[in-house]
């Protein structure tokens, strides 16, 4: 969320106007929006185990399902990480 110096809200189209002015001076040509930015830092927060639990408060989102279903493909990964983690610490353990 921006807001204006008001303390009230900046519309949405200021956002996305600014934003791609920004990019633009860049030389970044991807299609970066100002909700890319949630989705990167909610990547962030699960790459660093912040529980998911945790995450969809953060995210606002009242039905647990909803932060699962947009962000199982990385839950997933951590799932298949943990378990080669844990793998790794058995065959440690047995030598």
């Amino acid at each position: 969320m921006f807001a204006r110096e008001d303390g009230h809200p900046q519309l949405r189209k200021v956002v996305d106007t600014r934003l791609k002015r920004i990019l633009k001076k860049a030389g970044i040509e991807k299609n970066i929006t100002p909700h890319s930015f949630r989705h990167t830092h909610t990547s962030l927060l699960i790459e660093a185990g912040v529980g998911i639990k945790e995450i969809q408060q953060r995210l606002g989102h009242t039905d647990i399902n909803t932060t699962m279903n947009i962000y199982a493909h990385m839950t997933a990964n951590m799932e298949e990480k943990a378990s080669q983690q844990f793998s790794k610490l058995m065959k440690d353990l047995l030598l």
